[in-house]
């Protein structure tokens, strides 16, 4: 029974922290909790490994994150297919700014949107991002500073398209 509480207090801890984060990857809430849910049943079934690891929330984190990539990738052409087809349409509950930040993250690359999110919205140290992105330091930081840079540059786009014709 100690397995189960313990485990339960881990994703009481943690859950919110990394649904936080993938869907920070993925800009797609349900996505997110899905590849969590797959990611958190894994972590169960590995539980004596998994609570050894140095950071079993990194590996969990991950885990969904490699979850929701392969789910990415396997949806890819259809998404494509549907935003050709679709009207622009808005999503209740967010404002200008975070679906800017989230249209921003989604074009960058995978490592450079994975360190950003690790980095400035999960708070990790740069550090910590090449630990769980199994990178040199030196690499995530060209991926975090090319991240903010193209990040400024669409976000600064976007504002301006957003007073000229707003």
């Amino acid at each position: 029974m100690r397995d189960a509480e313990e485990f339960d207090a881990f994703y009481a801890a943690c859950a919110g922290r990394v649904v936080g984060h993938v869907h920070a990857l993925t800009g797609n809430r349900s996505e997110a909790e899905d590849a969590v849910a797959e990611a958190f049943m894994r972590a169960w079934q590995r539980w004596h490994s998994v609570r050894e690891a140095d950071s079993p929330e990194a590996w969990v984190r991950r885990v969904a994150s490699r979850i929701a990539v392969s789910s990415w990738r396997k949806t890819f052409n259809r998404v494509r297919a549907h935003r050709r087809a679709a009207v622009e349409q808005s999503v209740p509950g967010l404002n200008e700014d975070h679906v800017a930040l989230l249209q921003a993250l989604q074009r960058l690359s995978a490592n450079q949107r994975r360190a950003v999110v690790l980095h400035h919205l999960n708070d990790l140290s740069v550090a910590e991002v090449a630990a769980e992105m199994q990178a040199p330091v030196g690499t995530v930081k060209t991926h975090l500073a090319r991240g903010r840079s193209a990040m400024a540059r669409m976000l600064g786009e976007a504002h301006q398209e957003g007073t000229t014709h707003g």
